[in-house]
């Protein structure tokens, strides 16, 4: 029995049909991504039909109404079991928990009945793949700091800007901008969400980033040179944007926390069956104390981060995660699985250096968790002010 089994038994926020659904979504990942994988992380992208094989076995918009084509089911532990299969597979830039746990919540809470008709279908069937804009080359975590404006004209917003950093750039149909539409004295007022289409024109995109890590995820840079969008596509209240990416980021902090400790779970795993096999000195890595009790070590911390990961996960299902609380589970399990990686790679010892070796790709990929969706600072900020300090 693995350790993933063993664990699973008692992780009671899970019910029956959601370890199917992981068992299917597993499946997936077995078949349709995990051979292909390095073939994308050289390409820097995964295939946009990977997204409609995704779609086409319910794996998309599972939070989506049936008439949509959507799963019609909003049970937010669905997505924490695709994020974590994803981190259990070692195949971390596949973006299905930005389209479903970031973007979608969006067309959801903030589209009229017109919007959701255009979009939700495609999103759901991966027809569509859809991305958010908010980091600005001078802003970073800065939401207020957003300087990208969209401008009304008659009928039209006419939007200019840069974004940076966003994740699924090339392959998006559908972006959500955070941009400007009041010049209003208030830092956090004049924000609005507008939706840009692929192709609209004045719309380019620059660069896919080359990053340290998650090298099959596409970051680009977005360019909007005087883009005029339907103001029809305006998702939610004009001013009403800073206020709605709040409220989404505890969700797209589960996510990142589910995903970092499912991650830790896996570096145990692998370094424990790497010991059990290499033999030095006559004899295997595991017979030396040292290795037995960093391993040992290694399991609790991440046993134990995901203990309260999934606390924060049953509380969110109930509506009563707190953003302070969601801040504490990203900066937990994020920052123990840069800790636990990076003694679990160092038991491979030189192999642990190479790229071909899943452990090295653990590695990479764990650093980004610690700066986007908010960096670790950024949450003691925001569990700092929760304590009233």
């Amino acid at each position: 029995m693995t350790t993933t089994q063993i664990t699973r038994q008692w992780r009671s926020v899970f019910d029956a049909e959601h370890e199917e659904f992981r068992d299917s979504f597993r499946r997936f990942l077995d078949t349709r991504v995990v051979p292909d994988y390095p073939k994308w992380e050289s390409a820097g992208v995964v295939p946009r039909e990977l997204f409609a094989q995704a779609g086409s076995h319910g794996f998309l918009g599972m939070a989506i109404g049936e008439e949509y084509g959507g799963g019609g089911v909003d049970d937010f532990r669905f997505n924490a079991v695709i994020a974590e299969e994803v981190a259990h597979a070692g195949v971390m830039s596949f973006g299905l928990n930005l389209h479903n746990d970031i973007c979608v919540p969006y067309f959801l809470r903030y589209g009229d009945a017109e919007q959701r008709r255009r979009w939700l279908p495609g999103l759901a069937s991966g027809e569509l793949i859809a991305a958010i804009a908010m980091t600005e080359p001078g802003t970073g975590s800065d939401l207020a700091g957003i300087t990208t404006t969209a401008v009304r004209d008659g009928d039209h917003f006419v939007i200019n800007g840069a974004k940076t950093f966003i994740s699924n750039g090339v392959n998006a149909d559908v972006v959500i901008v955070a941009a400007r539409t009041e010049s209003r004295g208030a830092r956090h007022g004049g924000l609005s969400l507008i939706v840009v289409e692929r192709d609209t024109p004045g719309f380019s995109r620059g660069r896919n980033l080359d990053k340290i890590g998650m090298h099959a995820q596409d970051t680009a840079e977005l360019f909007f040179d005087d883009v005029r969008v339907p103001a029809d596509n305006l998702l939610g209240e004009p001013g009403g944007g800073f206020t709605a990416l709040v409220s989404n980021l505890p969700q797209e902090r589960m996510t990142i926390a589910v995903a970092s400790a499912a991650a830790a779970v896996r570096a145990v795993e692998l370094a424990s069956a790497y010991v059990t096999e290499r033999t030095a000195f006559g004899r295997p890595l595991a017979a030396n104390q040292n290795t037995r009790f960093t391993l040992a070590d290694c399991h609790v911390q991440a046993e134990v981060v995901r203990a309260f990961v999934d606390d924060c996960l049953r509380a969110h299902i109930a509506g009563e995660l707190t953003a302070d609380r969601a801040a504490m589970a990203k900066l937990a399990a994020t920052e123990v699985q840069g800790v636990v990686v990076d003694k679990c790679l160092q038991m491979f010892g030189g192999y642990g250096y190479m790229a071909e070796f899943p452990i090295s790709r653990a590695y990479v990929d764990a650093r980004v968790q610690r700066i986007y969706g908010g960096t670790s600072e950024i949450m003691k900020e925001i569990i700092g002010k929760s304590m009233g300090i």
